[in-house]
């Protein structure tokens, strides 16, 4: 019941559907019966004294409130309300049981607001003549009627019936409504599926064919002779204005107009008369003409409904996967379930991918003019021969990502300064800001982008498919014309968290275009740089596949010592290097200091910014005096040729405070440290990253050198910051994390320091994974707080798993595994197993005078333990 009237338009509340658990029943029901009639289901339970139906319509009929009473089944009903009229449902068809319902709803008809027709004149209204100004039964059409045969496949759309009808009942005057939506979305099906769903509400319904204006005044007077209001040989012009007349005097009719394009051109043809108006259209600029309606894609059940029901052999899963590939819009799914009768799913997914044009051109419905292809062609040669730069910026993001691209972020002066500016016509476009605004309306009016706020999105298979119907030509223009888009909208440095907002709208573009494509070095210097600001934000392993395609793709194409090459080469470094391939990182930064070096000189800014990368990869490595030795170096030269304020020199001097402190010279590294972090925070500001990894180290300097309370305090502000600037889950936020639990177990807070332990390493495992070094650094620690608590054999299974770990994720001789291998040896010690740590401390020491030298601070210590288990016992 509930179905029926919200189908037919009827604002509907059930409890069943609105009201939920935990809410007042009675006050619910009373708030209901205060805005609207109560339709009462009479049957034998309804009337059944022990449910609550009794207090419901007993309060009703004592509050003399308006209500419908229809039967569902026979039945006696109490002597009160026997004289109410009630409307048999049962027994009849679905059709005549939902005319009976609406009928009895409805109420009477009332008086007719015209005389009735003289017996034997033939004077009754034109319009009762060819149907009636009554509803009339479901199912029948109106006699004026000339819409599209009915789609026996529609499927969904429901909640969108259901508003559409909704916004045009809820208004007294002439209501339009325009349907708008990318092409093949279903805008013309879901208004021929309105005008039958609901053509019991219409007197006429007349289907106009909206595309060539110039023929809207022929199909209108065709209407005009429908009615009768005009003869057949009644000039054009007359017919239409006869037509205003008589549909003035009428409310119920609905005229379609399908596929308008201009509002301003159709805006004449649409009458002033109290009925109703849809337009379809892939124009959304309808605002002074009509109520947009945004007529979207179909939810994923729909589209698999869709396909399941044409092709019945079609798996659920085979549907999901194939709605998903073709972002479930309608004509793509209608012409993909037609194709599926020659291929198998995997098949024409395969299609899809390899070209989605040829995927698309076959199976088009026999309704519908062009298949997707098709259409994707035919206008953009439409669009082309109207306004050509519109085209060439659509052909440029046919390469670039399916989201929206902020084309308000292509400076002109961006534009200028790219390599060959001069001689294209995108810069010249971008230039003008007239122009720009000329072309995103002609964009947006053909309905092939969204436009919005300066930005225009193409869909992700127009997209696809006008990719793949590009000429030779057309690609490498449209290629020179990406990279000009992108190079223009680059957002500035990457490793500065006041450009990270504009990175958000260029990134995906930047990512998603090929290499290849990338034609001028601007661009390249972007999309390397794209790479580098997911590396600020701790996503280096979503990133290494793409500089590795970049680094791969321009050294075939450009050579190695290009300075494109370079830059590839120095980002995919850093990428191999926070994921943990240490060594491929050392052998790609040493290749590139030589290339640069050569090519160059020793002293050119970007040689020394690849030997202080190197510096660092070395440390990483846990080759300390060699990172100190070029560290040194290279600080150096940059002091003399950049100045101590550079940036550059800055990160330098903070990677030799890391090297300093790893190598026990503890008071060098905060001379270092905190000297740098002072230039950092005037040059960079306090929140820059850079300036907070300092700050970090720092902290741990300061802790190595007892002073727990200021390293706690560091902490804790530089870890505020970061959580603001990067994010709880940032690496370098997780890493003064595990250093903040440290400085709890050394203020004796040992508890505190386990439980935080614990929380930031299942952090770091989910994040960084389980064998990322600082997961491991955190895990070490962790194990010594479980000793301090007593939980020795815990401590030393977790101890074991991390040096196991380590020794092959770092390897056997890096100072990190050595210092793994000192606490478990503590932990053998502690169980009594003296023979095991004596042995192991043994190992540990050897291996630490090698790498670390005699007189490092952890080789002594080392020593002394050593000298501890070999002591003989005595007895007491």
């Amino acid at each position: 019941m509930a179905w029926q009237l919200q189908d037919a338009g009827y604002e509907v509340e059930l409890d069943v559907w609105h009201w939920g658990a935990g809410e007042n029943f009675v006050l619910r029901m009373n708030q209901a019966l205060e805005q609207g009639r109560m339709v009462a289901l009479f049957s034998e339970a309804y009337f059944d004294t022990a449910r609550f139906t009794t207090e419901e319509w007993t309060a009703v009929l004592a509050a003399r409130e308006k209500w419908v009473p229809v039967r569902i089944e026979a039945v006696s009903v109490p002597p009160i309300v026997k004289p109410l009229l009630a409307p048999e449902l049962f027994g009849l068809e679905e059709e005549q049981a939902r005319g009976v319902l609406l009928r009895a709803v409805q109420g009477p008809p009332g008086a007719p607001h015209s005389p009735p027709g003289f017996p034997g004149n033939g004077g009754v209204g034109r319009l009762r003549q060819v149907g009636g100004t009554g509803p009339r039964l479901p199912g029948s059409l109106p006699r004026v009627w000339n819409l599209p045969s009915r789609n026996a496949g529609f499927t969904g759309r429901d909640e969108l019936l259901v508003e559409v009808r909704t916004r045009l009942a809820d208004t007294r005057q002439v209501a339009v409504l325009a349907l708008n939506g990318w092409g093949g979305v279903g805008k013309t099906q879901l208004a021929i599926e309105y005008a039958y769903r609901f053509s019991g509400e219409y007197e006429l319904a007349w289907w106009v064919r909206a595309e060539d204006t110039a023929l809207i005044p022929e199909q209108l007077a065709a209407l005009a002779v429908a009615t009768g209001c005009a003869r057949p040989d009644t000039p054009q012009a007359e017919a239409v204005a006869a037509l205003g007349v008589e549909l003035r005097t009428r409310a119920r009719w609905l005229l379609i107009f399908d596929n308008a394009e201009d509002p301003a051109a159709l805006a004449g043809y649409l009458p002033a008369a109290s009925g109703h108006v849809l337009i379809t259209s892939r124009n959304p600029r309808w605002h002074r003409v009509a109520a947009p309606v945004d007529v979207a894609v179909l939810a994923r059940a729909e589209s698999v409904a869709l396909l399941q029901d044409r092709t019945r052999s079609l798996s659920e899963g085979d549907a999901d996967r194939l709605a998903a590939a073709l972002d479930d819009l309608p004509l793509a799914l209608v012409q993909a379930a037609e194709t599926l009768t020659a291929f198998t799913p995997d098949q024409y997914l395969a299609l899809l991918e390899r070209n989605a044009s040829e995927a698309t051109e076959d199976g088009t419905p026999p309704d519908y003019p062009h298949s997707l292809a098709a259409q994707v062609r035919v206008n953009m040669q439409r669009l082309a021969g109207q306004d050509p730069y519109a085209a060439d910026l659509l052909r440029a993001c046919a390469l670039l990502a399916p989201e929206p691209f902020p084309l308000h972020a292509c400076t002109p002066a961006g534009a200028a300064g790219v390599d060959g500016a001069n001689s294209s016509s995108m810069a010249g476009m971008l230039s003008d800001t007239r122009a720009v605004r000329r072309v995103l309306t002609v964009v947006d009016r053909f309905g092939l982008a969204r436009v919005v706020g300066g930005t225009f999105q193409l869909h992700r298979l127009t997209q696809a498919i006008l990719r793949d119907q590009l000429t030779p030509a057309q690609h490498a223009r449209a290629a020179g014309d990406a990279s000009l888009l992108l190079a223009a909208a680059y957002p500035g440095d990457a490793s500065d968290p006041a450009t990270w907002p504009r990175w958000l709208d260029v990134l995906p573009h930047l990512l998603a275009i090929a290499p290849s494509e990338l034609i001028n070095s601007q661009a390249r210097y972007a999309a390397s740089l794209a790479c580098w600001h997911l590396m600020e934000r701790g996503n280096a392993r979503t990133v290494l596949p793409r500089v590795e395609d970049l680094h791969r793709t321009w050294t075939s194409r450009l050579g190695p010592d290009h300075h494109d090459s370079m830059v590839a080469a120095v980002i995919l470094s850093r990428a191999l290097g926070s994921t943990q391939n240490h060594s491929r990182a050392r052998a790609l930064d040493e290749d590139i200091l030589a290339r640069k070096r050569r090519v160059l000189g020793d002293d050119h800014p970007d040689t020394l910014n690849s030997a202080s990368n190197l510096a660092s990869c070395l440390a990483d490595l846990g080759l300390t005096e060699q990172a100190r030795a070029l560290a040194e170096d290279t600080l150096a030269r940059q002091q003399r040729v950049l100045g101590d304020d550079h940036p550059h020199t800055l990160n330098t001097a903070s990677h030799l405070a890391s090297c300093l402190a790893e190598m026990g010279l503890t008071e060098q590294a905060r001379t270092v440290a905190e000297d740098t972090l002072a230039r950092q925070q005037r040059v960079l500001g306090d929140d820059h990253p850079h300036t907070l990894i300092t700050a970090s180290h720092l902290a741990s300097c300061l802790a190595d050198l007892g002073l727990t309370e200021q390293a706690r305090a560091l902490a804790e502000d530089t870890l505020a910051r970061q959580q603001r600037v990067l994010g709880d889950d940032h690496p370098h936020t997780l890493n003064t994390v595990s250093h903040l639990a440290n400085r709890l177990a050394e203020m004796g807070q040992t508890e505190e320091a386990r439980a935080a332990g614990e929380e930031i390493l299942a952090r770091m495992r989910r994040v960084l994974g389980d064998d990322h070094p600082d997961t491991l650094n955190t895990a070490s620690n962790l194990a010594i707080r479980l000793a301090e608590m007593g939980q020795t054999d815990e401590a030393r299974a977790l101890g074991e798993e991390i040096l196991a770990r380590m020794r092959r994720v770092l390897g056997d001789d890096h100072p990190h595994t050595l210092n793994t291998a000192g606490h478990l040896s503590n932990r053998l010690v502690d169980l009594g197993q003296t023979d095991e740590a004596r042995a192991l401390r043994e190992e540990i020491l050897a291996r630490m005078r090698r790498v670390l030298g005699d007189d490092h601070p952890d080789t002594l210590r080392t020593a002394d333990t050593l000298r501890d288990v070999r002591q003989p016992r005595t007895a007491n």
